[in-house]
């Protein structure tokens, strides 16, 4: 049997692209045994993922190097006798410990200059793979194979008992088609939808008949609060009090969904969920919602991508140009499916 480690990135959004990765070793090798690397914060989500047999926590903060706490993990590994490690991020730290290890097969790209470390590293061709889930895929072929396309979606399913032990745990009830908003964005305040409009949005789909779930992260708290306030007080704010299996089964209860380019983004669309994806600063070209229930929102604007975490000339043009009225009326095909 093939046993596989991946060292999984440090983004809740590129987890869920690294997923079609994930199935394309499971095609290229049937009985193999994936288990992944990652930090605390992806756990829940990664088991939800049926090509993962087990993850493994990654305990080093970002940018923490930690030499000896890393070769100390790497060599208590070396007793699963793992045959290849895929090392998704293309930091050196990264591939530390695979190499510590001792894992025969070491790939990636080569990143920070990580030849020696990595014994399969490969040059990315960012023109022949314009797309993050495309490069993920890549290293799950051979050094020169071609993966094969159309890549497989992101896909996530939750269980009636999972869904119903999340509402229960939050004390929710499903009496009013519920649409989910994700106004957060961990990269930075470029990539957030103003929480004005978010509001307005909420105050038209309450009027219909919705009730308007709030998700993100303890740091999106304060964001949501303002959402909320805007609105009457008439959403239900989730934010810092779910973990991501949560998340997800209460993202698959969602009617529709509006988001921000995330990693809820991500989750909402393997979760097939009707979504408005709304995109500033960052670019649908490389890494945008993979499924055909999502819609993308985007200006075309000269300063726009700009991929930075702030606007760097102040107005943020991308994204209060791109008014209520206009995702307004971009809903209402998905309120009638």
């Amino acid at each position: 049997m093939q046993k596989i480690l991946v060292i999984a990135p440090s983004w809740v959004g590129d987890c869920m692209l690294m997923q079609p990765m994930l199935k394309r070793l499971v095609q290229r090798h049937p009985h193999c045994r994936i288990d992944v690397l990652a930090p605390p914060w992806t756990e829940k989500l990664l088991r939800l993922m049926p090509e993962v047999a087990d993850v493994i926590v990654n305990p080093f903060p970002h940018g923490a190097l930690q030499l000896g706490a890393r070769y100390r993990l790497g060599k208590s590994l070396r007793a699963a006798r793992y045959d290849q490690v895929i090392v998704t991020p293309n930091s050196l730290k990264s591939a530390l410990v695979p190499f510590f290890a001792g894992i025969p097969l070491r790939t990636g790209f080569v990143g920070e200059m990580r030849y020696g470390l990595l014994n399969d590293a490969r040059k990315l061709d960012k023109q022949a793979l314009p797309l993050m889930v495309e490069r993920f895929a890549q290293l799950a072929e051979d050094k020169h194979g071609v993966i094969p396309r159309p890549l497989a979606d992101p896909h996530l399913s939750v269980s009636d008992a999972q869904r119903d032990a999340a509402l229960g745990k939050l004390v929710l009830t499903l009496n009013k088609p519920v649409a989910a908003f994700c106004p957060g964005a961990e990269y930075g305040p470029a990539k957030r939808w103003p929480p004005a409009y978010y509001a307005e949005l909420a105050r038209r789909l309450i009027a219909q008949g919705y009730a308007v779930w709030l998700f993100g992260s303890g740091k999106d708290r304060a964001v949501a609060d303002e959402i909320d306030a805007l609105a009457g007080h008439a959403c239900v704010n989730l934010c810092g009090r779910t973990d991501l299996g949560d998340a997800v089964a209460l993202l698959s209860c969602a009617k529709l969904a509006v988001s921000n380019d995330s990693g809820l983004m991500h989750m909402a669309a393997a979760l097939d969920r009707p979504m408005i994806a709304i995109f500033g600063s960052s670019s649908p070209r490389f890494t945008p919602p993979l499924s055909d229930s999502a819609r993308v929102l985007k200006l075309d604007m000269t300063c726009s991508p700009c991929f930075k975490r702030v606007c760097p000339l102040g107005h943020f043009d991308c994204m209060t140009k791109l008014t209520p009225e206009r995702v307004w009326q971009e809903l209402q095909p998905l309120m009638t499916q």
